[in-house]
């Protein structure tokens, strides 16, 4: 819930820093299999397609709360985000409609063998599902008449992986368990796990036909621990890019990192040289994943006011309640007629700023969800949190820490589980995701 999003962001410069998106005019971009070679969702989307070409140099300038730019929702299909790259997709990747998160651990006799295996097989799910293709024999059809509809894959490692794999000594300090926190409500069962994996997508039936593939794939290597769904603002659904809003009306995440930042690599990707990281996590990052449920009852009996005070912000248009737009500075020392402080000293916006944190960022690209309703109409309902940084002691673990030493906010969220996992670099063409580690 930290003050940290992504505005509508100019062209990251790095390298090959951000997964490359096909415009729907380049060959691929429709999911082989269906009828004529070209199905009728992407048959309208080329029609209707407004010819943008993100490359190397240019996805990043989506990577927001909303796509960079308004599209009609019939070319959603069409848009393809590449597998191989510098880093692994899904990180810097335009935020999607909607997630799956899903955590497995390795069954009793699964070692490094089976593991790679696993990896394997993936990793070659992941870039056939991502080019728009089926996923292989057995396919389900699930998906067959959609593009590729913005898919992504991700891979991470959970602290348990390395022991379980013989990899004790490649597993990386920064993977050391979170510490406890005040806020925590836990459940170990949804909590953590030898592997993670984050799904992506534009559309509901092509992020589950992943999920559904990639479960599959897992055979008798690995099990579900826990899984979990969520969703966001749809692509082309304002009339103009909008940093998206979270079930408590709120503008949420207006400072993030900028692909503009000359210190954005340093802060949210592994260095290739130079770091205490082994090796195999050079362009990797790390992923903190938490499910903070959202206490909406308590929360809407709060007035407007009451509601601003508490996250700092303005709920019209997110501008700080020291003035100006989403995006001017927050002006932390301004006090009103009565010399109070018009940003209160615990708001939300004020604690979790990096500069009252030490430097401390992180990339956050959650999800919403929502899981129905308890015996008594009580929503359980929140926001899967999902943050990316080179280190968490430097990232999430200082903001929270600051958190559980009295933000206003604390009362209306509920932390019920949590996850820190090591995310690789990208594979690079012929490579599986974690090769360099399983095979190194």
């Amino acid at each position: 819930m930290a003050d940290q999003s992504i505005p509508e962001a100019a062209p990251h410069s790095s390298e090959g820093a951000s997964p490359t998106v096909i415009s729907p005019r380049e060959p691929g971009a429709g999911r082989a299999g269906a009828q004529d070679g070209i199905s009728r969702r992407r048959l309208l989307g080329t029609a209707g397609a407004t010819g943008l070409v993100l490359g190397a140099a240019g996805a990043a300038a989506g990577y927001a709360a909303a796509p960079a730019t308004a599209t009609p929702l019939t070319s959603l299909g069409t848009d393809r985000v590449m597998f191989h790259g510098k880093h692994q997709p899904g990180i810097t990747t335009p935020m999607q409609a909607r997630g799956h998160l899903v955590a497995f651990d390795l069954t009793a006799g699964s070692g490094r063998k089976e593991a790679a295996a696993l990896l394997r097989r993936w990793s070659k799910t992941a870039r056939r599902l991502m080019a728009g293709e089926p996923a292989g024999d057995g396919d389900t059809d699930v998906a067959r008449d959609a593009g590729p509809s913005s898919l992504t894959v991700t891979f991470g490692f959970g602290h348990s992986f390395f022991a379980r794999t013989g990899l004790d000594k490649q597993r990386p300090a920064a993977l050391d368990p979170l510490p406890d926190f005040s806020s925590d409500h836990l459940d170990k069962n949804r909590s953590n796990g030898d592997l993670w994996v984050q799904i992506g997508a534009n559309d509901s039936l092509v992020a589950f036909h992943a999920l559904r593939a990639l479960q599959k794939d897992a055979g008798s290597a690995a099990r579900v621990r826990w899984q979990m769904n969520g969703f966001n603002r749809s692509p082309g659904a304002t009339t103009r890019t909008l940093t998206t809003r979270n079930l408590m009306g709120q503008i949420d995440g207006t400072r993030n990192p900028k692909p503009t930042d000359s210190d954005f690599d340093r802060r949210i990707f592994v260095p290739a040289s130079g770091s205490a990281d082994p090796a195999w996590m050079a362009d990797g990052s790390y992923v903190v994943v938490r499910r903070i449920r959202m206490l909406l009852d308590d929360w809407e009996k709060l007035s407007l006011t009451e509601q601003e005070n508490v996250i700092g912000r303005r709920k019209s248009d997110g501008a700080a309640l020291s003035g100006g737009t989403e995006t001017t500075e927050m002006d932390l020392e301004k006090t009103d007629s009565q010399g109070n402080l018009v940003v209160p000293v615990n708001a939300h916006a004020r604690i979790t700023r990096p500069d009252q944190n030490g430097g401390a960022a992180m990339l956050r690209r959650p999800f919403s969800y929502h899981d129905g309703f308890d015996a008594d109409g009580v929503p359980d309902a929140g926001l899967l949190f999902i943050c990316w940084q080179a280190d968490p002691l430097r990232g999430f673990v200082p903001v929270q820490r600051k958190l559980d030493r009295g933000d206003a906010l604390s009362p209306y969220i509920r932390h019920e589980a949590s996850g820190l996992f090591a995310v690789p670099g990208g594979a690079a063409e012929g490579e599986y995701v974690g090769q360099r580690l399983l095979e190194g």
